[in-house]
């Protein structure tokens, strides 16, 4: 299974940014799955930008819910409906800042899936609950409470919040040792992907590592280089 590397851009990226989708999309290593999720307000034109390549669009967030009166929120049949192929669920800063729960991410990815999404599920402790020796316990309660009974769509991501956007990362063994619970609750067919101030100088050791199977990668997405150099380190599956 080729490792999956996911740029992140959060509240980034005008219609100027979209040369650098189009770059990426032109230089997609072959042994890779690549994608990047825009802001709502360029998945349409970043899909269009990818066409033709093996760059994958996809969004930041979903509704559970199919229509309704939810002012501001977006459907999974919406994001498939511009093209999107995935879709980041339960991201820390979402779980922290609009206060979402394991039941509430549990509820998007099952629309996402039912909609014929691939889900990134994110989970990953705090400072203090590391601190407190948590961590572990923590994230596998996340993983019991946020994932739909049919993983066949889904993809993990493991992100510690005290290291996004911060350079901070957890030693090689600390998040090997994560992973590896991920992948004892998981099991062997889904893919874990490290996230949390992944860059073009530690990729390759943090994508070496065992249960390691790609990225969630936030700022250092937002160039095409950047992004580029990040899939390059990933090595080839066998």
């Amino acid at each position: 299974m080729n490792m999956l590397i996911i740029g992140n851009w959060k509240m980034h990226g005008l219609a100027a940014a979209l040369s650098e989708v189009a770059t990426v999309a032109a230089n997609v290593p072959p042994a890779v799955d690549l994608a990047i999720c825009p802001p709502f307000t360029l998945i349409e034109r970043a899909v269009r930008a990818a066409a033709g390549s093996r760059l994958a669009i996809g969004g930041q967030d979903v509704h559970a819910a199919p229509h309704g009166a939810h002012t501001g929120d977006i459907s999974a049949a919406m994001l498939a409906d511009a093209g999107a192929s995935l879709v980041i669920i339960g991201h820390s800063e979402r779980r922290a800042d609009c206060g979402e729960t394991d039941a509430i991410v549990l509820a998007k990815a099952r629309a996402a899936v039912a909609a014929g999404l691939t889900a990134i599920v994110c989970v990953g402790e705090t400072e203090a609950q590391r601190d407190a020796g948590d961590a572990e316990t923590v994230v596998a309660a996340q993983l019991a409470g946020s994932l739909p009974e049919h993983t066949d769509r889904v993809v993990v991501a493991y992100e510690p919040v005290w290291a996004i956007g911060t350079g901070r990362t957890p030693t090689l063994a600390d998040v090997a040792a994560m992973h590896a619970m991920i992948r004892g609750t998981v099991g062997p067919a889904v893919r874990i992907l490290y996230g949390g101030s992944v860059k073009p100088d530690n990729a390759a050791a943090l994508l070496s590592l065992p249960n390691v199977d790609g990225a969630l990668v936030g700022g250092a997405s937002l160039t095409a280089a950047s992004l580029l150099a990040i899939a390059a380190a990933a090595p080839v599956a066998d």
